[in-house]
């Protein structure tokens, strides 16, 4: 019985470990706001074509933890996605969470108000399961659309 428990013991703790590990490689709502304010400054240094190519493909330079670059335009055309490049050139404005709330219709709106952070509920990657997530959305240096920075709360 004694060794059952050791087992359960170490089964435990490594859960609790794994949860920890798991914590460490989500990206906090600080990082969100800088790596958006990082990729409006890249669109003006850069210029658009090139920056969306960059946050699509270069991994390396704009994919920390779970976080990555998503623009999208007035009307709601993935233009860049950090996470999935089959979107860009894409129609996304139609695209609603759970909740049936419109996603990127919503965030153009934000964004076109000033920014902030928009709320809704979007399938975990790691998880598999719906789950809160919130996006940081500014408007483009060309003042259309947004670029937008989320992590799952």
């Amino acid at each position: 019985m004694r060794t059952w428990m050791k087992w359960l013991a170490v089964g435990v703790a490594s859960v609790g470990l794994m949860g920890s590990a798991l914590a460490q490689e989500r990206g906090t709502k600080e990082e969100a706001i800088a790596m958006t304010k990082a990729a409006f400054e890249h669109i003006k240094k850069v210029g658009a074509e090139k920056a969306y190519k960059d946050f699509t493909a270069d991994k390396a330079a704009w994919v920390k933890k779970d976080l990555y670059v998503m623009v999208y335009d007035s009307k709601g055309t993935a233009l860049a996605h950090g996470a999935n490049e089959k979107l860009v050139g894409k129609d996304m404005s139609a695209v609603k969470d759970a909740n049936g709330n419109a996603i990127v219709t919503s965030m153009v709106a934000l964004a076109a108000k000033g920014g902030g952070w928009y709320d809704y509920d979007w399938p975990d990657p790691v998880t598999k399961k719906i789950a809160p997530k919130t996006t940081y959305a500014i408007k483009q240096p060309n003042g259309e659309g947004f670029i937008g920075v989320g992590v799952y709360r």
